[in-house]
């Protein structure tokens, strides 16, 4: 199984690397890279996540990383990380 990025999840780290980067450079580079190490713990234990039941007919689950929860949908082929986001963020 493999990890595929969506544009979208790309662009909410980017995002996210832009609101922390002005306060601590270094804390933002961190949580981006533990971001986008965490999937691997998904390709380890794939539901692992918590199963969100409003996507119905697809295994889309969602994983806290510290105060971050990352959605992620599990198909034969691949891991496909669709969003990232901070718990306290209006979505």
């Amino acid at each position: 199984m493999k990890i595929q990025w969506t544009s979208k999840a790309l662009g909410d780290l980017n995002r996210l690397y832009a609101l922390l980067a002005p306060s601590n450079q270094k804390v933002a580079a961190k949580t981006v890279q533990s971001l986008t190490a965490a999937p691997q713990k998904i390709i380890e234990q794939p539901r692992i996540g918590e199963q969100l039941d409003e996507f119905e007919g697809r295994e889309v689950r969602r994983l806290l990383i510290g105060r971050y929860e990352i959605r992620y949908e599990l198909t034969l082929q691949a891991v496909y990380i669709l969003r990232i986001w901070h718990t306290r963020e209006a979505r």
